[in-house]
């Protein structure tokens, strides 16, 4: 799903999202921000490219990351979370992943985790990328633009 879609479907649900990114660094928000009209829906973005502000402005759990890394599943998740929950939306989207190209704590280049939190929902989708970082970069926003337009068709 494209963000304009996206857009229409968030103002007619009467619906907020809200991103916490890393890898896409405000990527998301800022494409999904180029729809005209996106100022009734898009609440905010978090950039949390740094792992300690992924703790600090988006409430990861500090263990996850010292335990875990800064790229998985659990990681994404709680960006999402956080995102919904410190810009007071009704879905929250979290990235985190490697966009290369060097891999990142043992975590080859092109892995994503694309989180998405909202009622009575909370999952992840992990998705394996190719190309250079912009095309890993564009895959992760078009991924988290899918997950997102399946709980709102």
């Amino acid at each position: 799903m494209n963000a304009e879609t996206l857009i229409t479907h968030l103002i007619g649900r009467g619906e907020t999202v809200a991103t916490a990114e890393s890898l896409t660094a405000g990527l998301v928000c800022a494409t999904l921000t180029e729809v005209p009209g996106s100022s009734a829906v898009v609440r905010g973005g978090l950039v949390v490219y740094a792992t300690d502000l992924k703790v600090k402005l988006a409430g990861v759990d500090e263990d996850l990351l010292a335990t875990q890394g800064a790229v998985h599943p659990e990681v994404a998740a709680q960006l999402a979370a956080g995102a919904r929950e410190r810009c007071g939306a009704t879905w929250g989207l979290g990235l985190t992943g490697v966009a290369g190209p060097d891999g990142q704590d043992g975590v080859a280049p092109g892995t994503v985790h694309v989180g998405l939190a909202g009622p009575d929902v909370r999952t992840v989708r992990t998705l394996d990328l190719s190309g250079d970082r912009a095309s890993v970069r564009a895959g992760a926003v078009s991924g988290a633009f899918a997950l997102l337009g399946e709980h709102l068709a």
